[in-house]
């Protein structure tokens, strides 16, 4: 009998939820390129699909009244996917084979992507890719259910926030510096209607789980955000 530890031992599953625009996803690439785990951007599965169904000139009307067979047949034609950029290391999603990391970053996708993913049908399709991706550990995924939905068993869930105009800034500055026009007023508009739509949704809302560990970091550095991770991480692991 081979007693040795296997390759996964000792990694955990890292859940980080919280409210749009709070650098869910910066934090959680840090983490993951820190301790060599993977990263999965679950909300940009949602994205992807959300493109899709722009791609296919349906509306949002068309979306939800679409019945449970026709929305698991749309489904079947939606692969969504995660590589490696080589040029720059970072994780990029495809959908159906084609890069479309920038695409899925377009404010008209962000005005969808929050009722588009509380749609029962595509949230039941989407948990359960997500969650095969936990079957080995060793995983940072971020989004709005990670912790309470996704993987309620995690090691480590950490909440996050910051007040709703820092967040309408960074987000701002994100859109300009990928040549997106947009005004800090429609940005501002942009999150306050997500935070609305993931918090009321009835399909898994954005709470916070009850073993989550809060971070405000309206008035922290990347820097020190990663310092605050990696202190629980090691908490944990040292045990």
């Amino acid at each position: 009998m081979n007693l040795s530890p296997g390759p996964d031992a000792g990694k955990i599953i890292i859940a980080i939820d919280g409210y749009s625009s709070c650098g869910k996803s910066t934090m959680a690439k840090a983490i993951a390129k820190k301790l060599g785990y993977r990263y999965i951007d679950s909300g940009a599965m949602y994205r992807a699909v959300t493109l899709f169904v722009q791609q296919h000139g349906l509306s949002l009307d068309d979306l939800q009244s679409m019945s449970e067979d026709q929305l698991e047949a749309m489904l079947d034609h939606i692969h969504v996917a995660f590589h490696i950029n080589p040029d720059n290391g970072h994780s990029e999603v495809y959908l159906n084979e084609i890069n479309v990391e920038k695409k899925i970053r377009d404010l008209k996708v962000s005005d969808w992507v929050s009722p588009v993913s509380a749609i029962p049908v595509i949230r039941h399709r989407m948990v359960a890719l997500q969650q095969g991706y936990g079957n080995h550990k060793g995983i940072v995924m971020d989004g709005r259910d990670i912790g309470t939905m996704v993987f309620p068993h995690a090691e480590l869930k950490i909440f996050m926030t910051a007040n709703k105009e820092v967040r309408a800034k960074r987000r701002f500055d994100e859109f300009s510096s990928k040549g997106f026009m947009v005004t800090m007023d429609e940005v501002l508009k942009n999150i306050e209607d997500r935070d609305f739509t993931d918090t009321h949704r009835s399909e898994s809302p954005l709470r916070r789980a009850e073993d989550a560990i809060i971070l405000d970091n309206s008035n922290l550095t990347e820097d020190q955000q990663l310092d605050f991770a990696m202190k629980l991480i090691n908490e944990i692991c040292s045990k």
